[in-house]
């Protein structure tokens, strides 16, 4: 397996590398290939599920409101050739 060297790593990435190896309870090497795999698309990163995160933007339509939107939005369902002129 082949070892290299980063040379005149940013001491700000080094802190936080450092920092992140410590919270994950692994070494630096692990937690430097570990990422470089994710950022190589090597590794199965997993799903985030935002949903949570815009609940509150989530709903739904009474039948009523449906129905306003689509008369409201109907003429751009058309194309107007005098558009494209």
């Amino acid at each position: 397996m082949k070892s290299i060297t980063i040379h005149n790593l940013d001491s700000r990435l080094a802190t936080l590398i450092e920092r992140r190896a410590k919270e994950e309870g692994i070494s630096m090497n692990k937690l430097i290939k570990s990422l470089l795999a994710q950022a190589l698309g090597l590794s199965a990163q997993p799903k985030l599920d935002r949903k949570e995160q815009f609940e509150d933007l989530f709903g739904s339509w009474s039948q009523a409101e449906f129905e306003a939107f689509e008369k409201n939005t109907e003429d751009l369902r058309s194309i107007n050739p005098d558009d494209w002129t």
